[in-house]
């Protein structure tokens, strides 16, 4: 259901989280290697391939000039979001830009830098608005965040900032 292409295997500990993600929902997904700029016919490929191949949505992580999120959005109707690798020159601020300024008409909805777990949370919100399946696992995971925050907070009205803290070392 869900297609995670990056453009180098560099990117690979970054994206894990998406396929971590995807897993705690039980959705599908393919996991590709293909860049944008040394593989640009397999790139568009994908892309034109996608729907036919049964997918949802297209999360693509990528960094240094990061490509590889628009152009396959500009080849497919499909959502892409974009996960901006940090390293290189600018740390990742170059991958985040180029993926937040897309031209009109050819969106990348993007997270934050290295967060594949989140482009996994966001592209199974995607596909639970058709799926009520899908839907009812991530309402249930956000429950879950937020008792795990109330708890933390408990232990700390409980313990004190120097007994959570020092209770954590």
């Amino acid at each position: 259901m869900v297609g995670i292409i990056v453009g180098s295997d560099t990117d690979l500990p970054n994206i894990r989280g998406t396929v971590e993600a995807l897993q705690l929902f039980g959705i599908p997904y393919e996991l590709e290697i293909a860049s944008a700029h040394r593989l640009p016919d397999r790139v568009v490929e994908y892309a034109r391939t996608a729907v036919a191949r049964g997918l949802k949505v297209i999360v693509a992580g990528a960094g240094a000039a990061a490509h590889l999120p628009g152009v396959l959005a500009a080849h497919t109707p499909l959502p892409v979001i974009g996960v901006p690798m940090g390293g290189g020159a600018l740390g990742g601020l170059d991958a985040l830009l180029s993926m937040v300024q897309m031209p009109k008409g050819v969106p990348v909805a993007t997270v934050a830098l290295n967060g594949g777990f989140n482009g996994g949370i966001l592209a199974a919100q995607i596909i639970g608005a058709g799926e009520p399946a899908v839907l009812e696992k991530v309402g249930a995971y956000k429950e879950a965040l937020g008792r795990d925050v109330a708890a933390k907070s408990q232990r700390l009205q409980t313990l004190g900032i120097k007994g959570y803290l020092g209770a954590d070392k």
